[in-house]
């Protein structure tokens, strides 16, 4: 048995998750309708919402806010049952993981961070904002279409251009004596 806990803070409403499907791969944005009804689905069971939130093809991160910070892993969990059964594909499944019930779509675990303060928030929107363009998916995040950025830009928070590597082209090709 596992000595593995995760830790939940009372009083904080907000949590940043990162979910990896198993050995990374790569079938998140092909079935990017699934992923949506999946959160749908964990939605009518618990009370959160998503308040952002980048969709890369092996992996995922979102901040949820909810009343009951101690149902972030049951709604983790929720998500990836509905996918998991839901997933048209055959995947290469290990006999251990057939033994626990798995389906061999994501990793067993993920990653949490309870947020703590405005600041906590603020690292990790950029951190979720910053993916595609860290992953070579884009070079600017309000290119990417999978991905709550352009919600904070009309809400003000970003900057339309925030990051956007084609300023670095410009820059570097101006002629300057």
């Amino acid at each position: 048995m596992s000595n593995y806990k995760r830790y939940y803070i009372n009083n904080y409403n907000y949590v940043f998750l990162t979910v990896v499907t198993n050995n990374r791969q790569n079938i998140l944005l092909q079935n990017i309708d699934l992923l949506k009804k999946s959160f749908n689905y964990a939605k009518q069971k618990y009370n959160f919402t998503i308040f952002a939130i980048v969709i890369l093809d092996n992996h995922f991160h979102v901040i949820l806010k909810m009343d009951d910070i101690s149902l972030f892993s049951r709604i983790i969990y929720s998500f990836k049952y509905y996918f998991s059964i839901h997933l048209n594909k055959n995947l290469n499944v290990t006999e251990s993981k057939i033994r626990k019930g798995e389906k061999g779509v994501w990793q067993r675990r993920f990653y949490d961070h309870v947020i703590r303060n405005e600041h906590d928030l603020y690292k990790h929107l950029d951190y979720i904002h910053y993916n595609p363009i860290k992953h070579k998916y884009t070079d600017s995040a309000i290119d990417y279409p999978y991905s709550s950025f352009k919600k904070f830009v009309k809400l003000g928070v970003y900057e339309q251009n925030w990051c956007n590597f084609n300023d670095k082209y410009k820059i570097n090709s101006l002629d300057i004596e």
